[in-house]
């Protein structure tokens, strides 16, 4: 009920348009997305590092309407590769292929994108190209099947554990050598191709989690769901798994207790820090991913 909710919330312009102007929604948005520059963003990845934790960037954005958009969002994230050597950030980045052109035109997503994928890889670092909603995970997971040949390691993909086609999907990525990262999903998606019930969104979370794990490649298990995260722990022990074989991933402002937890018991932990002024629609599909991060974010924000 709630994760319908918020995925109806999040493509809702008049909320959106009273949230990102109310004093409320800043704080809001202070609180769980680094800012709108990139020295908001360069900060809040130095702070995550210096807890021991690695961090994954996004700038917020995805179907821009022009080539002249995407070539400044391509640009802005040539930006960030060449900040995070500068600056000695253990930081990769994470886009969107609409972000980068492809509803405007294919050839150009795939220019933006093989560009900067070969920046990261001439600086030893990494990108990853998110999943979005299921018009778009055929041309998503053939992308980046099609980056990881000519740039094996230095590109990964998403998989969301409430789509039933998940675990062929992450068979013919681990089968490649690509590293995913698993998330619960945050797109209105029928009950013929994705889970309805969080039972199940979990339950099949769990054994894609085991597939993952057992794949001998670096993953990243993504959730804020201490449940899970106890039974991959677990799990990881029963299996002699090393605790740097994979990661943990959790987003920037919730759960920083737990985030620090983790990394104090010996696991890796990586912080997903978005920045940029299209934060609206991202926090409501992060809640509606987990809609429990509603008491998290109520309880942050009471306390200031």
């Amino acid at each position: 009920m709630l994760r319908e909710l918020f995925i109806g919330l999040s493509s809702n312009r008049a909320l959106r348009a009273f949230a990102e102007h109310s004093p409320l929604g800043q704080k809001v948005s202070r609180r769980f997305v680094a800012g709108t520059t990139l020295d908001d963003l360069l900060a809040a990845a130095e702070a995550v590092n210096a807890k021991g934790m690695t961090v994954s960037v996004d700038n917020l954005g995805e179907n821009v309407t022009n080539a002249q958009e995407a070539e400044a969002s391509a640009q802005l994230y040539h930006q960030l590769l060449d900040l995070i050597t500068k600056r000695g950030l253990k930081a990769n980045v994470s886009l969107k292929l609409t972000h980068m052109g492809l509803d405007v035109d294919p050839l150009l997503a795939e220019k933006l994108v093989c560009g900067l994928v070969d920046h990261a890889r001439r600086l030893d670092n990494f990108v990853r190209v998110d999943m979005e909603g299921s018009p778009y995970t055929d041309r998503t997971l053939d992308f980046v099947h099609e980056l990881h040949r000519h740039y094996p390691g230095h590109t990964g993909a998403v998989l969301q554990s409430y789509m039933r086609r998940s675990p062929a999907d992450a068979q013919k990525l681990t089968a490649a050598g690509i590293r995913i990262r698993l998330c619960k999903g945050a797109y209105k998606e029928p009950p013929e191709i994705a889970y309805q019930k969080k039972s199940e969104v979990d339950a099949s979370y769990l054994r894609l989690m085991k597939m993952l794990l057992t794949s001998g490649i670096y993953h990243g298990i993504a959730t804020h769901d201490e449940r899970i995260i106890r039974q991959t722990m677990r799990f990881a022990e029963q299996e002699n798994i090393a605790r740097d074989a994979f990661e943990f991933q959790m987003l920037h402002g919730i759960r920083r207790d737990l985030q620090e937890r983790i990394v104090r018991e010996g696991w890796r932990m990586r912080v997903y820090i978005p920045f940029g002024s299209e934060w609206y629609p991202y926090l409501m599909r992060r809640l509606a991913e987990r809609p429990a991060n509603v008491f998290f974010i109520a309880k942050n924000i009471l306390r200031g």
